[in-house]
């Protein structure tokens, strides 16, 4: 394949159906996370699950990720085509008891099948970019995925709570089984490229990671429940929890990952960093222009909308610009900037009263930050692993993202209620001082990356 066929287009010959199905996987995950936010206060009260509330989006991170760990050893030694299929399968099922729960406790069982599904997938598709797509496509292929989110989080908040409005939730979730179900269909024709590897290359089943895998979800759930425990007790679970997270996840991250060695480890430890600033933050700010300056909903959703869509916007620029003009450290430091300019803009907005709209600029600045380091993470994960162990990588991948996000969430929700909640002066400026400390370790671990070369346009996968 000559290297201007590879630099044509995402929607070019060999690449265009894959691209397409992708991305739309993608868009059916964004609009069922936004809707789930926007009608579970609906779900609660009609399934009487006020006390579960925080278990309704702690589960799903949980169970995925045993179903990374699990879709990654599968796919290094499978090829991918089954794992797909099987993590599909789940997802709908997960989604069928979800839209027919009758209570909440089997509205739960529906979330944990479904996040296990959907961790999975997420894997299957890293590898699916690692091995389709040419190195030098990488990068728009991410941003593709990030633009996938645009168009959910313009009117997927809306057409949920309207849905809800006129039938009820249950369609809300009706609607995105059968979207799902045509979004995976476009993928199929693709799956059948994922070749299982050589005999010699295919790894022995990892029994003990997917064990430890089980280990960290049961943790990370710990950790999620933790700031509804009271002070004292919360804290107790916090520490356990971080303990048996940081032990399980040991053995499913690359060695080296807490202590930020050069290549891989500190790419995935950056992932993880910053998803937990990012959206341990991120939680509050909706929260934050609600409670001190009476805005609605919708309108202190505005902050997210504008977050989601300078995301994607930076991402497409992120692809666009390429790896000669852009290299990784400056795209970190970038990016990194931009994070930290977001978050001490809700600090100060939350310590000193600054006007609302400053809050949702500087969310549209981070929204921006984040766009630009998620490709470029993404994108060096697969660089630093070969066809044998990309399912591992990729799986160490999601799984660093998916527990940094709840790990930030468990310790913003701990400092927000330990120290009083909204009617605190001091719980909202703690959440974000928080979290931007979590962020300045971020910029210590791309001071560990080492070099990093530039792709070349030859496809690394068949």
């Amino acid at each position: 394949m000559s290297t201007a066929a590879t630099r044509t287009s995402l929607f070019s010959g060999p690449y265009a159906l894959a691209t397409v199905g992708m991305v739309a996987i993608v868009a059916v995950a964004a609009f069922q996370n936004l809707a789930m936010t926007t009608v579970m206060p609906e779900i609660s009260r009609d399934l009487d699950g006020e006390t579960l509330y925080a278990l309704a989006f702690a589960a799903p991170l949980a169970a995925g990720v045993p179903g990374m760990v699990l879709a990654g050893n599968w796919t290094d030694r499978a090829g991918g085509r089954i794992v797909a299929w099987v993590s599909a399968g789940l997802f709908a099922l997960g989604t069928a008891v979800v839209m027919l729960a009758p209570t909440m406790e089997v509205f739960l069982v529906g979330r944990l099948v479904e996040g296990f599904g959907a961790g999975a997938i997420d894997v299957v598709l890293y590898v699916l970019v690692a091995r389709i797509f040419p190195a030098d496509l990488h990068g728009p292929v991410f941003a593709g995925f990030a633009a996938a989110w645009v168009v959910p989080a313009l009117v997927g908040p809306a057409l949920a709570g309207i849905v809800t409005d006129v039938w009820n939730w249950h369609w809300v979730f009706a609607g995105a089984l059968v979207i799902a179900v045509g979004a995976f269909s476009l993928l199929v024709p693709t799956l059948g490229r994922l070749h299982p590897p050589a005999p010699e290359l295919r790894p022995a089943w990892q029994r003990s990671r997917i064990g430890w895998s089980i280990a960290a979800a049961v943790a990370i759930l710990l950790l999620n429940v933790a700031p509804d425990l009271g002070a004292w007790a919360g804290v107790a679970a916090v520490l356990v929890g971080l303990v048996g997270t940081w032990t399980a996840l040991r053995p499913l991250l690359p060695v080296g990952t807490f202590r930020a060695a050069p290549g891989l480890p500190s790419v995935i430890l950056l992932r993880g960093l910053v998803a937990a600033s990012f959206f341990g933050s991120e939680a509050y700010v909706p929260f934050l222009l609600q409670a001190k300056d009476g805005l609605s909903a919708s309108a202190a959703g505005l902050a997210l909308t504008v977050a989601a869509l300078s995301w994607a916007g930076s991402s497409w620029l992120h692809g666009r610009l390429g790896e000669e003009r852009l290299t990784a450290h400056r795209t970190f430091s970038i990016g990194l900037a931009l994070v930290l300019v977001s978050l001490l803009t809700a600090l100060s907005v939350a310590a000193f009263g600054l006007p609302w709209w400053l809050l949702v600029v500087g969310w549209f600045v981070g929204g921006a930050g984040m766009g630009a380091i998620y490709p470029r993470t993404s994108m060096l994960t697969l660089r630093f692993s070969g066809e044998g162990d990309d399912g591992f990588a990729s799986s160490a991948l999601t799984i660093a993202d998916a527990s940094g996000s709840v790990i930030g969430l468990a310790v913003t929700g701990l400092l927000f209620t330990g120290t009083g909640g909204a009617g605190a002066t001091v719980s909202f400026p703690l959440v974000f001082a928080g979290m931007t400390v979590i962020a300045v370790l971020a910029v210590a671990a791309v001071r560990r990356l080492g070099p990093v070369t530039a792709a070349s346009a030859v496809p690394v996968g068949g």
